[in-house]
């Protein structure tokens, strides 16, 4: 595959040592001639110096035959406007990376048709998606994410004294934006269909959106309680808004400590239901003061790698059982396994990486992949790509006839992801979760590519 990147900051530099490792034609310009000139010696990739922004620029480079083009600068307008410029010039599929939120508000214009940018990414809003889960689901027995968080996968257990023990699936009238996908009953799996009867024992995989599953809980369990969270984080950066959004729910209870503070009052005025505390969380007294050990989870999640280390230091050491820490730097990739495994981080997550990974599926030509397998050999969830000469193309979901013991649970269109109902239909560019046995997978395959 051929592919250009625009910048060569800590996300386009390790993007293209990444995709270059995979194999691809990779170009990389930067502005930065010096920049260029010490990452031609590193890079196994064609690097120049120049601006990505400029039409000439990219004719140069041959944009018309690049397979992707992503704009990974530091600056929201030079990627929109490399990236439309690369479009008209013929680039097959174009992503800028944003953080300014007005290009993501279609209130007034969708700005990604507008300019003709197939994606819009935003590092730091995929970090958070890693941050929240752990966070949303805490007591989970397998959680997935799809579609940057926007669709989940649980299990949940059938307790005595639910009122779904003995009822048929068909008759649960459940919310239409979850699916039942597999029953694990005693040492047998099998994938639900219409007359399947609840038991009690029965642990149920659930796919939908992470309000409406967490809504269900009760449900399956009457007597389990829903539980206050109690979340700090440390700095009001992009990552930190990005998590506040996942975490609107009212059971989640925020504060978010900050230095600036202009930034603070932006954030309390922005969103009312946190608490907002100035102050400089590598303080101990600071800590101590706020009581951090007593919250359930603490987040460093500011710019600066330094103060996330140390402070999620502090926080472990207080006696806070949950503490992440976001890493934007590659000099510290050696240590994610020092911070989790000798220091008490749970988890470790960079903006870099979780883009280069996200991209590398995005930007995958495989017509299927393996999102993940289910326990006690429950199946698998394949996600695959629907092209142009599909057989399912123009077909709604129930006009489908899938192999037994397979199941739609999510479609992605135009990267918004959706659990499926009977009328909608499959367009070309979709991307469908299929929930199947692996006795059945190369009947699905046929059946839908």
């Amino acid at each position: 595959m051929k592919i250009i990147i625009i910048g060569a900051g800590e996300v386009g530099h390790n993007l293209c040592t990444t995709l270059s490792a995979s194999g691809n034609d990779v170009t990389l310009i930067e502005q930065s001639a010096k920049r260029a000139e010490s990452l031609d010696e590193e890079q196994n990739a064609r690097i120049i110096a120049g601006n990505g922004s400029s039409a000439r620029q990219l004719i140069d480079v041959d944009v018309a035959d690049c397979d992707a083009f992503l704009a990974m600068t530091s600056d929201d307008r030079t990627n929109v406007i490399s990236c439309s410029l690369a479009k008209g010039l013929g680039a097959k599929n174009t992503i800028a990376r944003i953080h300014d939120e007005t290009y993501s508000d279609n209130s007034v214009i969708n700005y990604q048709v507008h300019f003709g940018i197939d994606l819009l990414v935003n590092p730091e809003a995929i970090c958070a998606v890693e941050l929240a889960k752990a966070i949303r689901n805490p007591g989970r027995v397998a959680v997935e994410n799809f579609a940057r968080g926007q669709i989940e996968f649980q299990q949940q257990r059938v307790a005595s004294g639910s009122r779904l023990v003995g009822k048929k699936l068909k008759d649960l009238k459940l919310d239409p934006r979850v699916r039942i996908g597999n029953i694990l009953r005693g040492e047998v799996s099998e994938v639900a269909g219409p007359e399947t009867v609840m038991e009690q024992g029965d642990v149920v995989t659930l796919f939908g959106y992470p309000d409406a599953l967490f809504a269900l809980r009760e449900r399956f369990d009457p007597k389990q309680k829903v539980k206050e969270v109690s979340v700090v984080l440390f700095g009001g950066s992009e990552t930190a808004i990005s998590l506040i959004r996942l975490l609107s729910h009212p059971r989640f209870k925020v504060r978010v400590i900050e230095k600036c503070p202009e930034h603070c009052r932006t954030l309390s005025e922005r969103f009312k239901e946190i608490t907002v505390i100035h102050g400089d969380a590598t303080s101990l007294r600071l800590l101590e003061e706020e009581q951090i050990g007593q919250c359930d989870y603490f987040v460093a999640c500011t710019k600066d790698d330094e103060e996330n280390i140390l402070t999620s230091l502090q926080a472990s050491k207080l006696g806070t059982p949950h503490v992440q820490v976001v890493i934007n730097k590659g000099d510290y990739d050696q240590l994610d396994n020092i911070l989790k495994t000798m220091l008490g981080i749970e988890v470790v997550v960079s903006p870099r990486r979780a883009t280069a990974k996200f991209m590398q599926r995005s930007l995958s030509t495989e017509p299927f992949s393996v999102l993940a397998e289910l326990p006690n050999g429950g199946g698998r969830i394949l996600e695959l790509r629907i092209n142009h000469s599909s057989p399912c193309v123009g077909k709604t979901v129930k006009d489908i006839q899938l192999p037994i013991g397979s199941l739609f649970v999510a479609i992605q269109h135009k990267f918004k992801a959706r659990v499926p109902a009977a009328d909608d239909t499959i367009l070309a560019g979709d991307r469908v979760l299929v929930l199947v046995n692996k006795e059945q997978e190369k009947d699905l395959i046929h059946r839908l590519l």
